[in-house]
C-alpha cells in the first residue's frame, strides 16, 4: 500500500525532530482516510442488483411496474446506502411529458450482511416513445465523510411505449386501378386477366373483347365478362425531417403523424390486406450504449457520465418496412412506430430516390407530411407519372395546410387534411378517397 511508506516516513521525521504528537496525529488521520477508502469500495462493490423481468411494451395511459432486488452479498454492515434507479429527465419533466413517475425512483437504506431488499416503483406511459429504465446507481462512504464511492450496479432496461390507436371509420385504401385482387362491385374498372363468362354484344362494346368461338358457334356476336377488381393495400410514407417538421410543434404534430399512420396500418391489418412503412426518421433503438458495471468511481459526475442513451444518432439510412400481412408484420410495424424519432438526415426527396425502387408500384401510397418544399412535392409528382396511386395527408391545420397543399395540388396529388387526434377516425373516409387512391 502506498500509504504505509509515508506513515513510516513522517514517524521517522517526528523523532528526528521531536514533534511525535504531529506525526503521531499525521499518520492516525492518514489511515482514517485509507481505510474508508477501503470500506467505502469494498461496500460499494459487495452490492448486486437484479431488475425484475415482466413485459417491456406498454399502451398509453397504462402502468409499468419497476422492481429492483438489492443483495449486500458481503459480511460486512453498511451503515448507509443511496440507491438511484436513473430515469430521464427529459422523459419525465419535458411538455408534455412522456412518462409519470408513480413512487419513488431512488431509496437510502442501511444494510446487514447478505440483507436482500427489494425496491419498486411505477411509471405510467403518457406518450409514445422508447425509454431507458436505468441502470442502477449506488453511492456509499464512511460516516465521517472522508470518502464517497459510486458505481453501476445494473444495466438498464428499455421500456417500449406504444402508439395509440383509434379505429377509422368507412375507410377505403383500395386503389381504383385494375388488375388486383380485391373484388369490388364496381364494374367500372374491370380485370382483363380474370374472365367470368359471356354475354351477347352491345353496340360499343371493345372489339378485343369478342369472344369469337362462341361467336362462330352460335352465329351472334358474343363479348368476353370479366371480373371487377382493384389493388389493396397501402405502403405508408411517414416524413420526420426537422426542416419539414419544426420544432415549435414538437411533439404534437410528430405524435399525431405517427398515430395517423398506426391506425390506418391497424385498420390494414383487420382487413388482411397489406401494409408497409418507409420512413426518414431514426430508430431510437440506435441510440443504445454498453454500459460498464466494474468500475468504482469516486466522483457522480464520473459515475454518470456515458450511462444514458446517446443523444445524437447519425443513421442516414432510412427505416423500411416491406408490405406484408398478419398480426407479427402489424407488432414489427407498431413498435417501429413507437420508436422511430426526427431526423436531421434525409429529406423526403432523398428518401424517394433512396427507397423508389423498394416501393409496390401495384399498392397505394399514403404520404404523411407536415410541410413540404418544392423537391419534395416534385418528386412525389414523378412517383405518380410513373403510375404510383399517391394521396398525402397533410399534419396541419388552416392557412399551414393550405400553404402545403398547393404544393401538391399544382401537381395534381390529392391532399387530405390532418387536424388533430379526432380527425384522425374520418380523415380517410370512402368518400374523401373513392377516385383519388
Amino acid at each position: 500500500m502506498a500509504i504505509v511508506p509515508i506513515i513510516t516516513l513522517l514517524l521517522l521525521l517526528g523523532m528526528l525532530t521531536g514533534a511525535n504528537l504531529f506525526a503521531l496525529g499525521a499518520s492516525t488521520f492518514l489511515i482514517a482516510i485509507q481505510l474508508a477508502r477501503f470500506l467505502s469500495n469494498r461496500w460499494a462493490q459487495s452490492i448486486t442488483i437484479e431488475r425484475q423481468q415482466n413485459q417491456t411494451e406498454i399502451q398509453i395511459g397504462e402502468v409499468f411496474p419497476v422492481g429492483l432486488q438489492i443483495k449486500n452479498t458481503s459480511g460486512y454492515w453498511i451503515p448507509w446506502l443511496l440507491i438511484e434507479d436513473r430515469l430521464s429527465k427529459v422523459a419525465l419533466k419535458l411538455p408534455p411529458p412522456a412518462l409519470e413517475l408513480i413512487g419513488r425512483s431512488a431509496r437510502l437504506q442501511w444494510f446487514r450482511p447478505r440483507q436482500v431488499s427489494l425496491m419498486t416503483y411505477t411509471l405510467r406511459g403518457l406518450r409514445r416513445g422508447y425509454f431507458q429504465i436505468g441502470p442502477s446507481i449506488i453511492e456509499t462512504g464512511d460516516l465521517l465523510g472522508l470518502h464517497r464511492s459510486y458505481r453501476v450496479v445494473s444495466q438498464p432496461q428499455y421500456l417500449v411505449v406504444l402508439p395509440k390507436l383509434i379505429e377509422l371509420q368507412g375507410m377505403e385504401i383500395s386503389s381504383r386501378r385494375p388488375m388486383g385482387d380485391l373484388r369490388v362491385n364496381d364494374r367500372g374498372m374491370e380485370d382483363p386477366t380474370m374472365m367470368v363468362g359471356i354475354r351477347q354484344y352491345i353496340a360499343g362494346d371493345p372489339i378485343n373483347r369478342v369472344h369469337w368461338k362462341a361467336t362462330a358457334r352460335t352465329g351472334v356476336l358474343h363479348t368476353r365478362m370479366f371480373q371487377p377488381t382493384c389493388m389493396q393495400g397501402a405502403m405508408i410514407l411517414l416524413d420526420l425531417h426537422v426542416a419539414t417538421n419544426p420544432e415549435q410543434h414538437e411533439p404534437v404534430r410528430t405524435d399525431l403523424a405517427v398515430t395517423a399512420a398506426a391506425s390506418i396500418a391497424n385498420m390494414l391489418y383487420h382487413m388482411g390486406q397489406p401494409f408497409g412503412l418507409v420512413t426518414n426518421g431514426r430508430d431510437a433503438a440506435d441510440r443504445m450504449r454498453e454500459i460498464s458495471t466494474e468500475n468504482v468511481f469516486t466522483d457522480r459526475n464520473a459515475a454518470t457520465r456515458n450511462i444514458d442513451m446517446r443523444q445524437k444518432n447519425d443513421r442516414i439510412r432510412p427505416v423500411v418496412l416491406g408490405a406484408q400481412r398478419g398480426p407479427e408484420h402489424f407488432e414489427e410495424l407498431h413498435r417501429m412506430l413507437a420508436r422511430v424519432e426526427r431526423t436531421d438526415g434525409l429529406r423526403l426527396s432523398d428518401l424517394l430516390m433512396e427507397t423508389q425502387s423498394r416501393l409496390p408500384r401495384m399498392m397505394s401510397l399514403i404520404a404523411i407530411v407536415q410541410q413540404i418544399d418544392d423537391a419534395g412535392a416534385l418528386s412525389l409528382a414523378m412517383l405518380r407519372r410513373r403510375g404510383f396511386a399517391i394521396t398525402v395527408i397533410v399534419n396541419q391545420v388552416d392557412e399551414a395546410y393550405m400553404d402545403t397543399a398547393a404544393r401538391l395540388v399544382a401537381h395534381n396529388i390529392p391532399t387530405l387534411p390532418l387536424h388533430d387526434e379526432t380527425s384522425i377516425a374520418t380523415v380517410c373516409r370512402k368518400w374523401m378517397m373513392a377516385g383519388q387512391l
